[in-house]
């Protein structure tokens, strides 16, 4: 997520390569950002937050309050901090690091790599209008973006988080059905990732509901309606819902033990 980052302000001309400021502790890794970026890069967390304005935490959710601690002296209301791990919430960020913070919690999800991520941005209570720009125009530069309260969080994981590997389970379908039918295994990978890539980008450009684009393939009596009505007796449509439900209260349960890690001593 961090490196997708990088490109995608990088790529989308949101700022200078020498404007980003990233650390890790894996040498050859921050090696291999900086010479393929021309980014600046340090092993030192601490250096990275004096230096910068905003911080974005591309780090794991159980490294979380190792990194808080770390750097917590650093950080105050100056500084706009952004939160990419999974689960964690903004009040147990400002508790580890027992001061007020501008915090932000944005949950990408992993197209952020080919900068086709669906990100949704929730503010803490010191954020204001400017603040989540910001963000946005981060977030942005790697796909689409909106706004929702950070309660919602958990059904964003479980619909556009987790949902890339519903889609590719899909597709994966979709391509084993050709086979099946005669095609060769190159050849149906290709025309089922080309047709979800196609129907999603005609929903997007032309606005229109889904139900009414469906209609549009399926004439009467027709092979599109033929599949329709198999998927439909074969529950899909009840399926996917429940994976998202299901998605969304394991990320409720995680978030409660991220939370209680965060905060007890």
């Amino acid at each position: 997520m961090g490196e997708a980052l990088i490109k995608g302000l990088i790529h989308g001309h949101v700022c200078k390569p020498e404007q980003i400021f990233c650390s890790d502790t894996r040498l050859e890794r921050l090696k291999a950002i900086r010479e393929t970026y021309g980014v600046k890069g340090t092993s030192h967390n601490i250096e990275v937050v004096k230096h910068s304005d905003i911080l974005i935490l591309a780090v794991k959710p159980q490294i979380m309050k190792e990194v808080v601690h770390e750097v917590a002296k650093y950080l105050d209301l100056s500084k706009l901090i952004i939160s990419i791990a999974a689960g964690v919430p903004l009040d147990a960020i400002e508790s580890c690091a027992k001061r007020e913070l501008k915090l932000i919690r944005v949950m990408p999800n992993i197209c952020v790599s080919v900068r086709e991520g669906a990100s949704a941005i929730a503010g803490g209570k010191h954020i204001i209008k400017e603040d989540l720009m910001i963000a946005k125009t981060i977030f942005d530069s790697v796909g689409k973006s909106l706004f929702v309260e950070e309660n919602l969080l958990d059904a964003v994981t479980g619909l556009s988080g987790s949902g890339p590997a519903y889609i590719f389970l899909i597709i994966d379908a979709l391509a084993d059905a050709g086979v099946k039918v005669g095609l060769s295994r190159d050849d149906a990978l290709l025309l089922a990732s080309q047709t979800v890539l196609g129907a999603s980008k005609m929903l997007i450009e032309t606005g229109e509901h889904p139900g009414k684009l469906k209609d549009l393939v399926t004439s009467p009596g027709g092979t599109a309606i033929a599949g329709l009505h198999t998927l439909e007796e074969g529950g899909l449509r009840t399926t996917l819902m429940n994976a998202v439900e299901v998605a969304t209260q394991r990320s409720k349960g995680l978030g409660e033990m991220m939370k209680n890690n965060l905060t007890n001593k």
